[in-house]
């Protein structure tokens, strides 16, 4: 199983972005997907997750700017981040959960006037 992201760059502060993924290879079709982000200096967090049911979970500094969507036709998934602001900069890795664990290569998302 492989995962691309793609998407990202920078944006000013108050701006939006989307980044996507797309999962390939053998993928049960009950998973998990999900954008993990890390920031110089951190731990990688979870941003936001999303069932192949469509149920969706959110870090709390997130909720109300970011929405996780995917499409299962496609084996992708997307994140649109609205509200964005320098505090969001980090690299976004798109994560595949199901027996096993799978990471995406990560996408630099900066957000700087």
């Amino acid at each position: 199983v492989q995962l691309q992201a793609s998407g990202g760059g920078l944006v000013q502060p108050g701006g939006s972005l989307g980044i996507s993924c797309v999962a390939s290879g053998k993928i049960s079709k009950v998973n998990i997907m999900g954008w993990y982000r890390q920031a110089p200096g951190k731990q990688r967090e979870s941003v936001a997750t999303i069932t192949s049911g469509g149920n969706t979970n959110y870090l709390d500094s997130v909720k109300g700017r970011f929405i996780i969507s995917r499409d299962n036709t496609k084996n992708a998934v997307y994140l649109q981040m609205n509200s964005l602001k320098p505090e969001d900069t980090a690299v976004y890795y798109c994560n595949l959960e199901t027996r096993n664990t799978y990471w995406g290569q990560g996408t630099l998302v900066t957000v700087s006037s």
